[in-house]
């Protein structure tokens, strides 16, 4: 049968040409023309009503109508295609995840042949001077963290410039309350004057530069990227990487541009903050996380306790699961 790769099996395939031919056939009548036993067609039926190429009408004789061939492959071709995005939105989101995980425990990984440690803050600078230098054609950044020292921004200009020169085409993505802070805005803008792209996110996994897509440079401890820092070179790790940084690139807002509310009309930072109270972080992990202080983190935690109607974190969070906000836990 020739619609099977279409989800059509080949009994129900059967069954919808013997429908096309003689519309006005019932269950019995269909039987018998296919040499088929009731259960059979009774199952067949079921499947190409599942599919909606055989639909209820009380109009009919038999109760139901047979669609079209060419609505109904075109109806089993836009099925597909949903199904294919939909796999491919959770391999994308698979691998996010596995590779947010290789960011975060990239300090306490067992060390290997390819890794290279640097240690203090000067030797991070001098090996990402070096880095940037060899790159030719692209750097994906996340910078976390909130306010950058003006060291560090001032540090990181010479090497910027010389990148953007050759070309090298540049993308970073700030803390949303980078916004707040003058010295990292006035960064920003130099970045974006100079030719490269930046975008802010509520939150970031960790600090992060992938140089080439072929090496990536992550703190050895998140909570000091100063103390030291791990350069990893393996290709499935690098690739992991990368799609997490495309993934966050995508959902991350362009410099200039303003988020829009979510669908149950929260901000950004409140759908972030659901999600990691869920996680069960506490305020002042969450706001460190944010880039803004605990008293602000605090802030966004009652609004959101507001918007949900809750009087506790408990309630907020059996409201959000209510309202669809949050999956429901599954043992």
């Amino acid at each position: 049968m020739v619609l099977e790769t279409l989800g059509l099996g080949a009994s129900a395939e059967r069954i919808y040409r013997a429908m096309l031919a003689h519309p006005s056939e019932g269950v019995t009548q269909l039987a018998n023309r296919l040499d088929a036993s009731l259960e059979t067609v009774r199952e067949g039926l079921g499947q190409l009503s599942k599919l909606a190429i055989v639909q209820p009408s009380p109009h009919e004789e038999n109760g139901f109508r047979v669609v079209a061939p060419e609505t109904a492959m075109e109806m089993l071709l836009a099925r597909q295609h949903a199904e294919l995005a939909a796999q491919q939105l959770r391999v994308e989101a698979s691998r996010a995840a596995a590779a947010q995980l290789i960011a975060e425990c990239s300090g306490v990984r067992p060390r290997t042949s390819d890794d290279e440690r640097l240690l203090g803050p000067e030797a991070i600078r001098e090996r990402l001077g070096q880095l940037a230098s060899q790159t030719e054609a692209d750097v994906m950044t996340f910078a976390p963290g909130g306010a950058h020292t003006p060291a560090d921004l001032e540090a990181s200009r010479g090497p910027n410039e010389e990148l953007l020169q050759r070309g090298v085409r540049s993308r970073t993505i700030y803390l949303d309350s980078a916004r707040n802070h003058r010295p990292t805005l006035d960064h920003v803008s130099w970045l974006n004057r100079h030719g490269a792209v930046v975008r802010t996110a509520v939150s970031l996994p960790v600090r992060m530069i992938i140089f080439d897509r072929r090496q990536a440079v992550l703190p050895i401890d998140t909570a000091d990227a100063h103390t030291g820092a791990v350069l990893l070179n393996g290709a499935g790790t690098i690739t992991a990487l990368c799609a997490l940084f495309e993934a966050t690139w995508a959902a991350a807002t362009p410099l200039g541009a303003t988020a829009s509310p979510t669908p149950e009309g929260m901000t950004a930072q409140q759908a972030e903050m659901l999600k990691l109270l869920a996680a069960g972080m506490t305020d002042e992990t969450i706001a460190k996380r944010f880039g803004i202080s605990p008293r602000t983190a605090r802030r966004i935690a009652a609004d959101l306790m507001d918007l949900l109607e809750a009087r506790s974190r408990f309630q907020a969070g059996v409201h959000s699961v209510q309202r669809g906000w949050l999956p429901a836990h599954r043992s």
